[in-house]
């Protein structure tokens, strides 16, 4: 036993995150007692977090190769080729368990650690988006949680310098003792300048660059592999703080040493900290690591080896340099005001060597550390089939406008603009559509390509039939990137659940991720890159299954995309698609009737797949003016939404021969609106016919109201009002 270091009981190993038989497998693995700074590196390369020790046998299922992709999971982020010598680089993750703690720094730092795992690749980041979920509005700190959410993503991507052009945001009360943070990133790379985490050569120079390390975020990744209960606030110290000034220089010093050629391997140090990035490299790479910790630059006095190895201070890398290039990074990191330090080297003995004071800390097989991890094939129970509902069985309590008045103005569907706007999206030049449309889209340099970006799930679908939700939340993200003219061409995922050791729970994992791979399979829409967030619970009351997908696609010609406006009056709307009046689990049953039942509707891929080829090749001929992909709310929602971004009504048509309200808010998928001039409306008829797609007049546009036989007309300046006011009202504390 080390000097000073606590005796090794079974109620530490138990505030390790570690069960007995696991600690007995590391007992095993090493052969003797590990000292204290060994139990704690092991509770960080064996929690849930790092270790995916309840998601990998499942996660083997997602498709996850393409000719377009160059990098799938297993690196910092996912890398696919989009032409011309250029590659995308990107991915998602969460940080949920500490924004509930501590708002403002909890999401700024989900916003710094995913943009480092972005130019850890040596990407230049172009784009962040976030996908938001919060309690009930009704919950105390509900409100409190917004704003510091909001204010941590703005303050940090608006410091740092890069756009955040998109996301999502949400209200349910199941979010109501542990909210989600999940953030992306999305970066540019030359595709042959690459950079990984595989460290090659023995006895080259292991690097520290960037902040120092302090005490803020020990444990952080044994915290968000475990439940909250009580003693959540007493979790505080576990929330690391970002600076997100350090961290544009950490970038540009990351970039230009990338440029000279002085990198073998990099890691960022995320989760974990020095532990996992050092492990990592020397593991990939079939070599061991040596650390000496009395050369970290550290900024608290008398830190312990326990504290800097599982410190998960903010703004920091770890490298494998060239030793012939070593002066000459160590001048670029002094020129750009950073830390530079040797701490160790690599070694042909694949062992994890830490010392610190004279004294071997540490010496662990640095292989098994990663590969001997418990892997578990947990129980799971089949979900519940809930039956679906008759349309004519769900009754329509007020005239169709006033509900459509509710949905808009509801926290869910409500506009998202007093969020949005306190981001910078424009910043950098290249946001061509900025947040509030079906996906955001940014250029490539100078064009003529872009990006389309958006993130998507619908969690109500996912707990009602975990299958068909994993199964819309891509066929959803693959819609809003299709409505913008873009060719989806990757996935990132965050899959966020409760307890992996409770059956059900287990259950909707395994089949969500199912539904994901079977449309990834059937859209061609490989998952190259994401993140498990598991243990979201509050005193044994889990979130909804929330596996969200970040969607990324390809546009060829930035002249050739749609927006979701109408553009002008007297123009032909147009409905994509079947309509069956879908109802079970829709918006209109949550927010008119406050209900929240029935089986969602079904994802029929194969009517994915030949409807938006349709949608995308309508674009790229020009023959749409406006295009927008249907899902929350239905089709009355869709062009109350067309109608107040562009302030120009429409004149519908009757519903056909079922109940109006499923009709008009039926969450059937599969479906687009879009509009064009009367004298195209011919070529997009015979088209469909050509490829087997429904088509459905609905309406025209025109006036300053929405006009349906049997109701009173509604102005789109009632609608806007509607649908502007309810976020900052409740913001305000007014609603």
């Amino acid at each position: 036993m080390i000097p000073n270091e606590p005796q090794i009981t079974p109620a530490l190993v138990a505030e390790h995150g570690l069960t007995p038989d696991e600690y007995e497998r590391f007992r095993a693995l090493i052969g003797r007692a590990p000292s204290f700074t060994e139990l704690g590196i092991v509770s960080a390369m064996w929690n849930e977090h790092c270790s995916y020790k309840s998601s990998k046998v499942h996660l083997r299922r997602l498709p996850t190769e393409a000719p377009w992709v160059i990098q799938g999971p297993g690196e910092n982020a996912g890398v696919i080729d989009i032409g011309d010598g250029l590659a995308c680089v990107f991915k998602m993750e969460s940080h949920n368990h500490p924004t509930f703690i501590e708002p403002y720094q909890g999401a700024a730092t989900g916003v710094g650690g995913i943009l480092r795992d972005v130019f850890t690749m040596g990407a230049r980041p172009i784009a962040c988006l976030n996908f938001l979920r919060f309690g009930s509005p009704e919950h105390p700190k509900t409100r409190r949680l917004v704003a510091g959410v909001v204010a941590g993503i703005g303050g940090y991507g608006n410091s740092f310098g890069v756009p955040t052009v998109g996301g999502s945001v949400g209200f349910h009360s199941r979010y109501d003792g542990n909210i989600l943070v999940n953030a992306m990133a999305v970066g540019i790379a030359e595709k042959d300048k690459i950079f990984y985490a595989k460290a090659t050569g023995v006895g080259r120079p292991v690097v520290y660059l960037g902040s120092k390390t302090g005490r803020d975020g020990i444990h952080g990744a044994t915290m968000a592999s475990a439940e909250f209960g009580e003693d959540s606030e007493e979790k505080r110290p576990t929330v690391q703080v970002g600076d997100p000034f350090s961290e544009k220089l950490l970038l540009e010093a990351c970039l230009e040493i990338m440029r000279e050629g002085c990198v073998i391997a990099i890691q960022d140090m995320g989760a974990a900290g020095l532990t996992c990035s050092a492990v990592e490299m020397g593991a990939k790479g079939d070599l061991g690591v040596s650390l000496d910790l009395d050369r970290v630059p550290t900024r608290e006095e008398a830190m312990t080896a326990y504290e800097m190895m599982l410190s998960e201070s903010q703004e920091r890398m770890l490298m494998v340099l060239r030793p012939e290039k070593e002066k000459e990074a160590e001048a670029i990191f002094r020129k750009w005001g950073l830390d530079f330090a040797v701490v160790g080297e690599t070694t042909r003995a694949k062992r994890f060597v830490v010392r610190h004071r004279g004294d071997v800390m540490a010496d662990l097989p640095i292989k098994e550390l990663g590969d001997e991890a418990p892997v578990y094939e947990r129980k799971f129970a089949e979900p519940k089939k809930r039956p679906p509902l008759d349309p004519a069985s769900v009754p329509c309590p007020v005239p169709l406008f006033a509900a459509l008045e509710q949905l808009v103005g509801s926290p869910d569907l409500c506009s998202k603009r007093w969020v949005w706007e306190q981001y910078d999206h424009l910043i950098l030049g290249n946001t061509v559509q900025r947040p509030g449309g079906d996906a955001a889209v940014v250029r490539v340099g100078e064009g003529p390509k872009a990006l389309a970006l958006t993130t998507d799930v619908t969690p109500r679908y996912c707990e009602a039939d975990p299958f068909e939700g994993g199964k819309q939340a891509v066929a959803e993200a693959w819609r809003n990137l299709t409505a913008v003219g873009a060719r989806p061409l990757a996935v990132t995922d965050n899959l966020n659940f409760g307890n992996p050791e409770r059956p059900e729970i287990m259950g909707e994992f395994v089949h969500c991720v199912r539904g994901i791979a079977e449309a990834c399979k059937a859209l061609d829409f490989p998952v190259v890159s994401g993140n498990v967030s598991l243990y979201n619970e509050t005193n044994g009351r889990a979130i909804l299954p929330t596996p969200t997908i970040g969607g990324v696609g390809l546009i060829d010609d930035l002249a050739l995309t749609a927006t979701l406006a109408f553009k002008a009056k007297g123009e032909a709307i147009l409905l994509v698609g079947e309509t069956r009046g879908m109802l079970g689990q829709s918006a209109f049953l949550a927010t008119v009737l406050n209900r929240e039942d029935g089986a969602p509707p079904p994802v029929d891929l194969a009517s994915e797949k030949r409807n938006g080829d349709f949608v995308r090749s309508l674009i790229a001929g020009g023959l749409t003016t406006a295009v927008h992909d249907l899902s929350d709310g239905g089709l009355l929602v869709a062009i109350a939404e067309m109608a107040i971004a562009s302030g120009i009504g429409a004149s519908l048509e009757a519903a056909p021969g079922f109940p109006a309200h499923a009709f008009w808010f039926g969450e059937d998928q599969a479906r687009y609106l879009l509009t064009a001039a009367p004298v195209d409306f011919p070529k997009i008829e015979a088209r469909a016919a050509e490829v087997g797609v429904q088509l459905r007049h609905l309406g025209i546009t025109g006036g300053d109201r929405l006009t349906l036989a049997g109701e009173t007309p509604i102005l789109v300046s009632s609608l806007q009002a509607r649908h502007e006011s309810w976020l900052p009202d409740y913001m305000g504390g007014a609603a």
